[in-house]
């Protein structure tokens, strides 16, 4: 890390908001590390016992999840039992001095527990209060258990992706559920820009579907435009060639032909510079209708070199290319190194540890983010700290079970 950034004391543009944090596994958590990563507080309720489902997913070092601690950097972890009448009075008194809430149980839970938007809103009207399920609050599937791979199918995104001849594959990041990641804080820091103005909380009800079916994008507009469904293409671009994956030597390098003018650095690069002007390939429409021509010319040329050798070569020429890398040596290669996208942090039980950094930067860099918390690490200090209660408050509300 830099100078700048081990000494920095700007948590980040959402420095003072605090977030009460009820989300589990993956969809909510991923949204509420995002407000993390902005510098809001972001306070996790965990039930007593096991917390989080994802603290027992292995592979386990320490007794540690990978899972949770890819999700859950920057926050602080509270055990509260939502069972009893004392937990749920607990975190309504925490909701009354927060900004937002972040929640991710099936539609109706938070109503059954007593903690729904009505109640809230009512003890603090400034709150807001995001909701995020896998179908919505509302329509005849909102009360089906949901997962990524379900989301990806129901949405139209499964269909797209898988060779042409082949079984469609999902997607191998959990995109169904990290669009909540994505969706859940544009929703709320808009709110929070409303609430600005008016002073009043809003509710956002974020559907997971609803999220993958935003991202079918041109997709979708080609299924309006043809009245049919778009076929599975692999790694290759329904509508543009070349465009894909095409071997080497001693492997694969992805080429992407996305604009007309590429089309001439890619016949320079494969040393065949007269199919720039060649009547069968000089548009986009041309090279779609004989796309296996063409691969086959591109593939004539990368076969024989290896990928070094053609990353050389396209970056000479300018060519969209890149060389498929594994995520170890992603996360390791110059580029993420320079942009500091690993840091290491000390962990309360595995000591110091690599995690993912921030994705987004500003002009003034933010403190490293912390480690993903324990179960229960900061119960007492929020206790204290947030709710004024004193020590032997909180020991009568471990002896009763109440916290952890």
């Amino acid at each position: 890390m830099t100078e700048a950034a081990t000494t920095s004391n700007w948590a980040g543009p959402l420095a003072g908001v605090r977030v009460l944090d009820f989300t589990r596994v993956l969809a909510g958590p991923a949204a509420s590390l995002a407000l993390a990563d902005l510098g809001a507080e972001v306070i996790k309720i965990e039930p007593p016992g096991t917390g989080d489902e994802t603290r027992t997913f292995p592979p386990m070092r320490e007794g540690e999840s990978h899972y949770y601690l890819a999700v859950n950097r920057g926050k602080k972890s509270i055990v509260v039992d939502l069972k009893s009448s004392e937990g749920i009075a607990l975190v309504k008194d925490l909701a009354a001095k927060c900004d937002i809430l972040v929640e991710n149980y099936r539609p109706g839970v938070m109503d059954r527990l007593g903690l729904g938007w009505e109640v809230m809103h009512a003890i603090n009207p400034r709150l807001i209060y995001c909701a995020i399920s896998g179908y919505g609050q509302t329509g005849p599937l909102k009360d089906r258990p949901s997962f990524d791979i379900v989301l990806q199918a129901m949405s139209g995104a499964l269909s797209m992706n898988g060779e042409r001849d082949g079984l469609p594959t999902k997607l191998g990041i959990p995109l169904g559920d990290l669009v909540g990641g994505i969706n859940g804080p544009i929703g709320i820091i808009s709110a929070l820009y409303e609430r600005e103005r008016t002073g009043k909380g809003r509710y956002i009800d974020v559907s997971l579907m609803d999220g993958l079916m935003g991202m079918l994008g041109y997709i979708a507009q080609l299924a309006f435009f043809t009245g049919s469904d778009p076929q599975r293409v692999g790694s290759q671009h329904p509508n543009l060639v070349p465009y894909g994956i095409f071997p080497a030597r001693d492997g694969s390098i992805v080429i992407a032909c996305l604009t007309p003018g590429f089309w001439s650095r890619i016949c320079a690069s494969i040393e065949r510079p007269e199919l720039t002007g060649d009547a069968r390939y000089d548009t986009l429409e041309k090279r779609r209708d004989a796309r296996e021509e063409v691969n086959a010319i591109v593939s004539a040329f990368t076969e024989t070199r290896t990928v070094d050798e053609l990353v050389a070569i396209f970056t000479t020429h300018q060519v969209p290319h890149a060389p498929i890398l594994g995520v170890t040596e992603a996360l390791s290669q110059p580029q993420a190194r320079e942009r500091e996208m690993v840091v290491e942090v000390e962990h309360a039980a595995l000591g110091t540890i690599p995690i993912v950094n921030r994705s987004i930067r500003f002009d003034e860099p933010q403190p490293l983010p912390t480690a993903p918390p324990v179960l229960g690490q900061d119960t007492a200090s929020i206790l204290e700290d947030v709710l004024g209660l004193s020590a032997e408050r909180i020991d009568e509300l471990r002896r009763a079970g109440v916290v952890a």
